[in-house]
This record gives structure tokens, C-alpha cells and sequence, in this order.
């Protein structure tokens, strides 16, 4: 299995789809052009709608700010940095209002066709194990990662490591602080 890291400030910033935003894609997972998974931390400046993804589930979460209101076709959602990520369908492309000020967010998009995954808080000292065969850490805060009770990694802050093909084992993070950080898991459908 070969870790790998990416760097928020390593990777350059991109205007949204829609214009309304810049993002900065970390993964895009198997190829760019094609991919099944996407995982991309987008700077929110002002009000206005996301960016339609039809065919895509997305999950969203607060990394800095206070936070956002989201209006999708099932009501108005707050989210805020210490909740849990929120998923919606990518066609819903719902309105956003900052709650006070400027977000740095957390997006994790997958192609509904493509297999099935998800993203969740990540806390020290639980076991992160699953069948999955790609599976991705990330981290807002600094921290190690250990895989099977070793210490496989240091991750800096605002950074995502990643593996695929093989990424089994149990994974569990080691922090001073509860970090700010995010556990994402995908399994491909087969060909």
C-alpha cells in the first residue's frame, strides 16, 4: 500500500464551476477527466448557489468560519465546523448564505454510477477499518496516522492522505488535541 499526501496550500486555486467561488481539487480519483471521486476544499466568500453535480452525492462540512446556511428541496440546512458532514444530492445545487463571514469547506463528491462511499468526523483513538478498497484521511489539524497499531505517517495540517488498492488494515489517528479531521471511504462498483 502506498500513502499519499496533498497539500492545501500545494495545490492552485481554480474558479468554481459556476463562478460563485474557487476551489482547490486535492483528488480526483481514478483520472481528472473521469473521475468516480472527488475531493476538493472550496474557499465561500459571498452568498450565492453551489454548482449543479446531476448524477453526483456530495458531503459538505466547515473546516474555518462560522459556518453556512444551505437551501435544498427538503429545507434550509446550518452547517456549522463541528458537525457532521452534510450530504445532499449534487443536482440540488442549493443556495448559500454565510452565517458571519468567508468558509473554508470540506466537499467530497461521488459519482452515483461510479460505486458508493462516504465522509464522517474522524475522532482520536477509534479504530477506522473498512473493506473499501480506497479509503483517504483529511486532516485540518496536524496529526499521525497508524495503521494496525503502527505509526505509518505524519500529516500536517490542511492536508489529505490517501490509498487505494490494498488500503486495509485499521486505521487510527494519534493527536495532543482532537483534530479537526475526516474519515472517507469509496468501493468502485465492479466493471
Amino acid at each position: 500500500m502506498t500513502l499519499h499526501v496533498v497539500r492545501v496550500d500545494a495545490v492552485e486555486p481554480q474558479p468554481w464551476k459556476n463562478g460563485g467561488g474557487l476551489t482547490r481539487e486535492l483528488l480526483a480519483w481514478p483520472a481528472r477527466e473521469h473521475w468516480a471521486l472527488r475531493i476538493s476544499v472550496a474557499d465561500i466568500r459571498a452568498d450565492g448557489p453551489f454548482s449543479a453535480f446531476p448524477g453526483v452525492d456530495r458531503w459538505f462540512a466547515v473546516l474555518e468560519g462560522a459556518g453556512v446556511l444551505l437551501t435544498l428541496p427538503d429545507g434550509k440546512h446550518t452547517v456549522q465546523a463541528d458537525d457532521v458532514p452534510l450530504r445532499f444530492r449534487g443536482e440540488a445545487a442549493p443556495a448559500c448564505e454565510l452565517l458571519d463571514g468567508p468558509t473554508r469547506d470540506l466537499n467530497l463528491m461521488i459519482r452515483r454510477d461510479a460505486g458508493r462511499g462516504a465522509m464522517q468526523r474522524a475522532l482520536p483513538c477509534e479504530d477506522f477499518a473498512t473493506r473499501d478498497s480506497f479509503r483517504a484521511l483529511f486532516t485540518a489539524d496536524p496529526l499521525t496516522l497508524q495503521i494496525d497499531g503502527a505509526d505509518a505517517a505524519r500529516v500536517p495540517a490542511m492536508a489529505l492522505l490517501w490509498a487505494d488498492g490494498g488500503a486495509h488494515g485499521v486505521w487510527r489517528i494519534v493527536a495532543d488535541t482532537p483534530p479537526r479531521a475526516w474519515w472517507i471511504h469509496f468501493q468502485p462498483r465492479p466493471a
